[in-house]
């Protein structure tokens, strides 16, 4: 792409008969790269390989100039055995003709097209040159497209700026500090975290995230590695007891999927409601786990990969003190239920979701989408 004025000139004189012409034979192309010609010839750029020299001496080295009309053998009985000469007049009518021919064909055969590119106020011109070959686009403005930023689109990052312990929030200002012991791990081209599943696998917002007197979802796609005991995807609250938690817990003896909520200071198990999901493959399975609590309707569901696993009616929901924790949760002023395993697409939404949106949501055609008010460690 040109910056719009014409290259300096550089005359060069009028090439001799057997000689090269101006740039031909073409040297060595380029190497490959944005903006050049590859092999086969980029777009905006001549094919490689020997163009036509209009100076170039017939093949096989005939004497120059060749025989044709406009050359007659001058001998006659004057001239006896004289040898051929060049006729020169007759040369200058073949010329002169030759020129008119020219300039008529290319008036009157070669089509031009002035081709404008949109937005750009770029240009070029496509027309035939002398072989009826199309020509390239003239120098006064590239057909190549701009280049692209050579890093592309800003890459996607987990955690914040100069921090690799504070997890970025991509819809709010709400950061997650990690751990010890939860770090941040590659997830294909995205992250996720890893918790070991001891008491440093937590992390932990500075504030509160979810208002838990109004209607919320929280989704997160989990990983759980451990076989036995209690597991907490995300929880909200550090006094006492939590409001909310998500995660794994033990039902019947064996692993379910658990989504609980709070409705007295205390933490009592008598003022807890549950909703569960058992007989599920619980152990190194991905899973997408969704929750919600409708204020409306003042019930709360669990969503397991889409599907809802249940309903249950519950009174409001007590708005534990503290901040959003990840891979931990408290009851009875004890953390417990450290995480083992990974977690990553952790989103709050300041709306319950219903049972159609959830399954569109795990399908990806979720319309309209939603706006999450807080998301960390997307995919």
């Amino acid at each position: 792409m040109t910056d719009g004025t014409n290259p300096p000139s550089h005359p060069q004189p009028e090439p001799a008969p057997g000689s090269g012409g101006y740039g031909f034979p073409p040297g060595p192309p380029a190497q490959d790269d944005y903006g050049y010609p590859t092999p086969s010839g980029g777009y905006g750029y001549p094919q490689t390989g020997q163009q036509p020299n209009p100076y170039q001496q017939e093949a096989g080295g005939g004497q120059w100039p060749p025989s044709q009309p406009g050359f007659t053998r001058l001998a006659g009985p004057d001239l006896p055995g004289a040898s051929q000469q060049p006729d020169w007049e007759a040369m200058a009518d073949r010329s002169a003709a030759e020129r008119r021919k020219k300039r008529l064909w290319m008036l009157g055969g070669a089509v031009t097209v002035l081709a404008l590119l949109a937005g750009g106020g770029t240009f070029f011109l496509l027309g035939g040159d002398e072989d009826g070959q199309d020509a390239q686009p003239s120098n006064a403005a590239s057909a190549s497209p701009e280049p692209e930023d050579a890093k592309g689109p800003a890459a996607y990052t987990a955690t914040v700026a100069g921090d690799d312990t504070l997890l970025r929030d991509s819809y709010g200002g709400m950061g997650i500090r990690l751990g010890p012991d939860l770090k941040v791990g590659p997830l294909g081209k995205r992250f996720q975290v890893v918790g070991k599943g001891n008491g440093n696998s937590w992390g932990q917002s500075a504030e509160p995230v979810v208002d838990v007197t109004k209607s919320f979802t929280v989704t997160a796609r989990a990983y759980n590695s451990a076989a036995k005991g209690s597991r907490i995807i995300m929880s909200q609250g550090d006094g006492e007891s939590f409001s909310f938690e998500l995660g794994v817990n033990e039902v019947n003896g064996k692993q379910a999927w658990i989504f609980r909520v709070q409705t007295g200071d205390k933490g009592a198990a008598a003022t807890t409601r549950t909703v569960t999901a058992e007989g599920l493959q619980m152990v190194k399975t991905p899973t997408l786990l969704m929750a919600t609590y409708d204020a409306e309707k003042k019930a709360i569901a669990l969503y397991v990969d889409g599907k809802k696993a249940g309903e249950t009616p519950v009174p409001p929901i007590w708005q534990a003190p503290g901040p959003l924790q990840l891979g931990r949760s408290k009851h009875h002023n004890i953390w417990t239920g450290p995480w083992q395993g990974a977690l990553h697409n952790i989103k709050t939404y300041d709306m319950a979701f219903t049972a159609e949106q959830a399954a569109a949501y795990k399908e990806g055609k979720l319309e309209p989408s939603p706006k999450p008010t807080h998301a960390w460690l997307l995919t």
